[in-house]
């Protein structure tokens, strides 16, 4: 594996540049790597590659879409093992299969917090919003083990700095505490993925996250803390879960578990996800594949008339159900800023989160 090679511009999908470092330094190096495997029910099959990171802050270049420009991703790989997820061509870049291997070879940053103390101390550093989960999970299986998270939020608290979670996992329960001692000296936003609530489709696209309903229990635990949580609905997948039944019944299970907003993102497939995912929708769906050949004919985005008919959709059911579209891809905040958030525009913006 390329561990050397590996610099800070190649660092997650965002493109990324590390705070303070120079653009052609690896991020580690290949006396720094330790591969391990754990006998037990929830690691089988998995390896763990764990490196010490120099940089874990990471700069989105300019001409992203995503609404923030800094992230920390404490891991890279995810054992969510989602078909569909776009952050698959990232182990390209250290010669491990995009397919099987994100799903299996995870490497884990085990010096994040440290790291990003120390980072978030620099003079250089102004205290930007820092948004996570926006690569890969950092609540995956792999937290439940190395605990990375605690000593995150809590370095960002020490410095009274803002960032929001997306997560598709149950263990962020652990922390909550600490996100609510953060929430008392900074913005905090989190937000949950659910795309669909439909079980078949869960067990197939999404087989190593929770269940959706579990997703919503977690929407439904943060309301109860007084811990506002949006949610993503993403990806709504074309065909398999854009029926008007099937988005009336997401919004009202999101509506029920108390959601502060929904966000719908239409399935989009980078080089990489593509290949993978149309390989899983020859085996469990073929006769969708020349649709879906059609419907991505100019990329990875489906097309914009597309997205708008089912962001519509998904907007006037939220209406419907009491819940209001926030604006796409903002953090939602835990502490009340100087105003509340206006009302959500038509328009759809398609983001890159999943």
């Amino acid at each position: 594996m390329r561990w050397e090679n590996l610099t800070v511009e190649s660092e997650g999908s965002e493109g990324s540049g590390g705070h303070g470092r120079a653009a052609d330094a690896a991020l580690f190096g290949a006396d720094a790597v330790v591969s391990r495997t754990f006998d037990t029910p929830e690691f089988r099959g998995i390896t763990f590659h764990e490196v010490r990171a120099r940089s874990i802050l990471n700069r989105v270049p300019g001409a992203s879409r995503m609404p923030f420009e800094w992230t920390v991703n404490p891991y890279r790989g995810c054992s969510h093992a989602c078909v569909y997820y776009f952050a698959r061509k990232t182990h390209s870049y250290l010669d491990l299969d995009t397919g099987i291997g994100f799903d299996t070879q995870i490497v884990v940053k085990v010096n994040a917090p440290e790291v990003l103390r120390r980072q978030l101390a620099s003079r250089r550093w102004q205290g930007d919003h820092v948004a996570m989960g926006t690569n890969v999970d950092c609540y995956q299986r792999a937290e439940g083990r190395y605990r990375l998270m605690p000593g995150i939020i809590s370095a960002l608290t020490e410095h009274a700095n803002p960032f929001s979670i997306l997560t598709k996992g149950t263990l962020i329960l652990r922390d909550l505490d600490l996100l609510a001692r953060a929430a008392e000296v900074t913005d905090v936003g989190i937000s949950v993925s659910v795309g669909f609530t439909d079980a078949e489709l869960w067990r197939t696209v999404e087989p190593g996250t929770p269940a959706p309903e579990r997703r919503l229990d977690v929407v439904r635990a943060l309301g109860e803390r007084g811990i506002g949580c949006g949610v993503l609905m993403a990806p709504v997948i074309p065909f398999l879960s854009d029926d008007p039944a099937q988005l009336r019944a997401t919004v009202r299970a999101i509506a029920a578990a108390g959601a502060t907003s929904v966000t719908p993102l239409v399935l989009h497939l980078r080089p990489g996800a593509r290949e993978w995912f149309m390989a899983w929708l020859g085996r469990h769906h073929p006769h969708l594949v020349r649709r879906y050949e059609r419907l991505y004919a100019e990329g990875a985005y489906a097309p914009t008339w597309y997205q708008r008919r089912i962001t519509r959709q998904v907007h006037e059911l939220a209406q419907e159900y009491g819940i209001g579209p926030t604006r796409a891809g903002l953090p939602r905040r835990i502490r009340p800023a100087q105003a509340p958030e206006g009302p959500e525009v038509s328009e759809p913006t398609q983001l890159t989160l999943i």
